[in-house]
């Protein structure tokens, strides 16, 4: 599937739609900057850190897309667009603090500005704010984001503690992503249809629609941690190799090793060699890890997601909204080349 993205980010050539999406994304920057304010100064100040730090807003912009499949000028399609982005910003500054993170979007990631416990309750903060915020869209509203919460949690916890003993590797790392990324992207895409005043039929698609691009997108991720010369999260190529952040390639390494293939059982001795550090043998590591079939796989299975998602759009009506959601999945796509 091949897709183009307006110099504007957005996923849409349609004039129309995407003046609307910018007019209404303006809205969700400035109340987002609104929300983060706080009349204790370290706390203000922490807490705007990341939201002046940027980013692609992809969640408050797939809340809007989907509220185009109703009537996007309700209001509480703003507010919902501006819960999705606070609880991801929140959870960006656990994720920080666990994985250690130097920076985050270009900047210094806030624990190495004010510590790991201001860093942890800042994110804290934050969902805090955005808990206030969809209180106000009524009881269904606080239910899906409480458990939306839940599987950011657990995403976070099984990652962490990685596979049970038997559990197979690959089929943990699918879950991870899909409770750690995909439930928030699912989360916005059902908001948007939701509040928008959309059938059903139609948010249910969005939900679907939203846990499968958002699991196509980390996966492409993982792909581009070895195949850019730098990765869309501005990090060196083979960074997630370094800091030992398993991925599909490395898992399908270690997959294919077991089952006897010799390459693959070299290309394991290098990554557990110990000397990733060195970026001699990174760069050796990555050069081996891109020729690998595996990596070709990988590849190919992040394609399967995009698609998959794109094919829930079956049940979403045809219009200028519905071709965007199905570039984006395309855009995720065409990520991995």
């Amino acid at each position: 599937m091949t897709s183009t993205r307006t110099s504007t980010g957005l996923p849409t050539s349609d004039t129309g739609l995407e003046s609307a999406l910018r007019e209404r994304l303006d809205v969700v920057e400035e109340r987002l900057r609104d929300a983060v304010g706080n009349t204790d100064p370290l706390a203000d100040a922490a807490s705007r850190h990341l939201v002046e730090a940027g980013g692609k807003r992809v969640r408050p912009m797939l809340t809007l897309l989907g509220a185009h499949l109703g009537d996007p000028s309700r209001p509480e399609v703003v507010d919902a667009a501006v819960v999705v982005e606070l609880t991801h910003l929140a959870s960006l500054y656990h994720d920080d603090v666990m994985d250690s993170a130097p920076t985050r979007r270009g900047a210094p990631a806030a624990q190495h500005v004010w510590g790991n416990n201001v860093a942890i309750l800042t994110g804290d903060l934050l969902f805090a704010r955005a808990s206030n915020l969809v209180a106000g869209l009524g009881p269904e509203a606080v239910r899906v984001q409480a458990q939306t919460f839940e599987r950011l949690c657990l995403g976070q916890l099984h990652e962490t503690v990685g596979p049970r003993p038997g559990e197979d590797p690959v089929a943990h790392h699918l879950d991870v992503l899909s409770d750690k990324t995909a439930s928030l992207i699912a989360t916005a895409g059902r908001f948007g249809a939701q509040f928008g005043g959309a059938p059903p039929g139609v948010v249910r698609a969005m939900v679907r629609y939203g846990e499968d691009v958002g699991v196509a997108f980390q996966l492409a991720d993982d792909v581009l941690d070895l195949t850019s010369d730098v990765g869309d999260s501005g990090k060196r190529p083979g960074t997630d190799l370094r800091e030992g952040v398993p991925t599909l390639p490395v898992l399908l390494a270690r997959r294919a090793a077991a089952e006897g293939d010799a390459d693959a059982v070299r290309l394991v001795a290098l990554l557990d060699s110990g000397r990733l550090g060195d970026d001699d043998v990174l760069a050796e590591a990555v050069e081996v890890l891109r020729a690998h079939p595996v990596t070709g796989a990988a590849r190919a299975t992040a394609r399967e997601w995009a698609a998959r998602a794109a094919a829930h759009l079956a049940d979403v009506p045809d219009g200028a909204a519905r071709r965007a959601l199905q570039t984006y999945a395309g855009t995720v796509a065409d990520r991995v080349g």
